[in-house]
């Protein structure tokens, strides 16, 4: 019974491989192994947590030219969660996201160079409530991975923080801070 499962636990480490990314390689996100994740302010007192719950993105890596390299992501507002429905439809409202006139979020990158660890700089255009800004993220990561059995994956997490007003969304800025502290996690299948 114990030579079973010391059997299982190999053949599952042999999928699990720390391999190098080739150049050029091309990656959908797996929103099953990913999340969208923020956090802010309320009245400085306590903060409060949220995710998106559908959002897509592809990218592509190429390791031997890593100005070659892309990112792009889209987020739905309209999936806002809280874990309170009053706030989430207040959140959806004019008064915030305004999820019917400006239905997503996006990122795409305009620049990329690498850092340490396999890690990337990533900098693009975030629109975001009719506004599009500059932003600059940094990218921690890439390990390689084939699970299941021909599924290559990689993945990425980053933290970074954008001010709401900069985007159009300045109402109660003085109960809710204006600093949105967001952090993503991803893993992008091959395609």
């Amino acid at each position: 019974m114990m030579i079973r499962n010391c059997k299982a636990l190999a053949a599952v480490a042999a999928l699990v491989i720390a391999a190098p990314l080739l150049a050029g390689e091309d990656y959908g996100v797996d929103t099953a192994h990913s999340s969208v994740t923020f956090q802010i302010s309320h009245l400085g007192l306590s903060w409060i947590h949220g995710r998106f719950n559908e959002y897509s993105g592809s990218f592509s890596i190429d390791s031997s030219e890593p100005a070659k390299s892309t990112f792009a992501f889209e987020i739905k507002p309209e999936t806002i969660d809280t874990a309170n429905a009053k706030r989430d439809a207040h959140l959806k409202s004019p008064d915030f996201f305004n999820v019917k006139q400006f239905p997503m979020i996006s990122f795409k990158s305009t620049a990329v160079k690498a850092v340490a660890d396999g890690g990337y700089e990533v900098t693009g255009d975030l629109s975001f409530h009719g506004a599009v800004k500059p932003i600059t993220i940094t990218l921690v990561g890439g390990k390689a991975a084939e699970f299941p059995k021909g599924v290559h994956r990689t993945g990425y997490s980053t933290v970074f923080t954008i001010k709401r007003s900069d985007f159009g969304m300045g109402k109660m800025t003085d109960a809710i801070g204006d600093d949105v502290y967001v952090a993503i996690s991803f893993e992008g299948v091959k395609k």
